[in-house]
């Protein structure tokens, strides 16, 4: 019962990971952001390795999964400063998102709840084929939505690394006891006899 509890908890933290890398991984599309685009594909990649390695009692999956975590959990506190602008991180310098190849910002940026959006005409800041636009009114700014889509990332990822950790230990312990008592022999198992179809016949010898 543990260890189904045990599986069944970590399956369903998969779930919810994957669920919540499909949603950010939509709104990465929609803004042009290259870099967690890649990034999020990654990890989509981990999270089905990491339920198919539960399901199918795969403690190397699950020890790979978890090592994918450590360095998601590293990413998105990197997003975390970034949109925040913590340290000598700032949005302003670069477009690292986007690797220096458009000037598209985060999709939450005009589309944030209560954003509205107004062109400014003839703005001598606007680049060739592009606009400046003014974002006014936002109930939340998209640097906190981003922070807080990168939070419930974290949040996700170290109670799924827990949890990898702890499933991953229970199958390999089972490994290490079901090798140690002699395999298939602890269950009643018995290779295949071969029969022999030659019919024995009686000697007879004379006295």
């Amino acid at each position: 019962m543990g260890k189904c509890s045990g599986r069944c908890t970590l399956v369903a933290f998969c779930c919810l990971q994957l669920v919540a890398a499909l949603q950010r991984q939509i709104f990465d599309f929609l803004g042009y952001q290259w870099a967690p685009i890649l990034a999020n594909f990654l990890h989509i990649m981990a999270v089905i390795l990491g339920i198919f390695g539960t399901v199918q009692y795969r403690s190397r999956y699950l020890i790979l999964y978890a090592a994918w975590l450590v360095l998601w959990v590293g990413w998105n506190a990197f997003i975390i400063c970034f949109y925040l602008e913590v340290g000598q991180l700032s949005q302003d310098r670069d477009f690292i998102m986007t690797f220096n190849t458009s000037l598209h910002r985060s999709w939450w940026m005009e589309n944030g709840p209560g954003c509205l959006v107004t062109p400014v005409l003839n703005s001598r800041l606007a680049l060739e084929d592009h606009h400046v636009i003014s974002v006014t009114g936002c109930l939340l700014d998209y640097p906190y939505i981003e922070a807080l889509s990168s939070a419930l990332q974290i949040f996700l990822a170290l109670f799924g690394f827990v949890f990898a950790c702890y499933v991953s230990k229970v199958f390999l312990e089972e490994e290490d006891s079901f090798d140690f008592i002699g395999g298939f022999d602890s269950y009643g198992y018995q290779a295949p006899q071969k029969t022999s179809h030659l019919q024995l016949q009686p000697l007879y010898t004379s006295g």
